[in-house]
């Protein structure tokens, strides 16, 4: 298989807010290059649903994509989450991620309408032919009613656009089977199937705890890459509990509290979200501290 576009380690990274509730960018920088810089993310995904998409505006979007962008420069890819249930407003996003400075995008199943496959097809080609950049198909029926069923996906392989797929799907055999007749990159949507994707020919992860367990999680993807079964299995059992531990409640919210315990700033999530309680903020920092994270 070729190198990965996208490169092995992404995180979907949250957006920070100000007391307020507006989008705080100096905090975003700072976040983003901690990602790259000490976490070791080959890229960082903006504005997807861990970064609250659903409550910020177009313009919010843009300027959060543009800040990142300048902050790690070319030391990591951005990835730009662009999908809505909508194909004239995905494309419109999609034109102005590529304006922002945006690498790549990443797009979702169009949710909530349940479009018949012919469809879902024609909704990501349409957003495929709108820009230059490389794109990644969001894969996660849980959140958007309808799965890419694998016939959809081998199709969507020709596009020459279409390179990748945030499998968050949960069928194995069925992301096998996409990735043995297609050049499709899968990356897992999931952290705690981050291992055996790979044991299928997936390619990394679209993390979320890997705000936390970014830099071990590379290490793992390393040594199974190398040859390094046993040791992978190793790092794989000690991470577990923060790969789960995460979406013990809406991962953004923990996400969110244990970046506030590990010193950054207070966490401040959009409605209809709200922060972690006390008593799930102090069983996720446990986790991470057992953890050594």
């Amino acid at each position: 298989m070729s190198q990965p576009v996208f490169g092995r380690l992404l995180t979907a990274m949250v957006t920070p807010f100000h007391p307020d509730g507006t989008v705080d960018l100096a905090e975003a920088r700072k976040l983003a290059a901690h990602l790259v810089d000490v976490q070791h993310n080959d890229a960082l995904v903006i504005n997807g649903t861990t970064g609250e998409s659903p409550t910020t505006t177009d313009a919010e979007k843009a300027e959060l994509v543009a800040a990142v962008v300048d902050e790690i420069g070319d030391r990591a890819q951005v990835v730009a989450g662009v999908g809505s249930n909508d194909t004239r407003h995905t494309i419109e996003l999609a034109r102005q991620a590529a304006d922002a400075g945006a690498s790549g995008l990443l797009v979702v199943t169009p949710y909530y309408s349940k479009p018949p496959q012919d469809a879902i097809a024609a909704h990501f080609r349409a957003v495929a032919d709108a820009t230059e950049l490389p794109m990644m198909l969001y894969d996660i029926p849980h959140r958007a009613g309808v799965p890419i069923q694998t016939a959809t996906l081998i199709e969507l392989a020709g596009h020459p656009r279409i390179v990748a797929v945030k499998d968050a799907k949960g069928d194995l055999v069925a992301s096998a089977t996409v990735i043995a007749a297609t050049g499709l990159h899968y990356y897992s949507g999931d952290d705690a199937l981050t291992l055996p994707l790979l044991a299928v020919g997936g390619v990394g992860v679209v993390g979320t705890s890997t705000h936390f367990t970014g830099a071990r999680a590379k290490v793992m993807i390393e040594k199974f890459l190398a040859g390094d079964l046993a040791g992978a299995i190793v790092d794989n059992a000690a991470l577990l509990p923060v790969f789960t531990g995460v979406f013990a409640t809406q991962g953004c919210m923990l996400v969110k509290a244990g970046l506030e315990a590990r010193g950054f700033r207070r966490a401040v999530l959009r409605a209809p979200l709200l922060p972690a309680s006390a008593e799930q903020k102090a069983a996720f920092v446990a986790i991470l501290d057992a953890a050594g994270l």
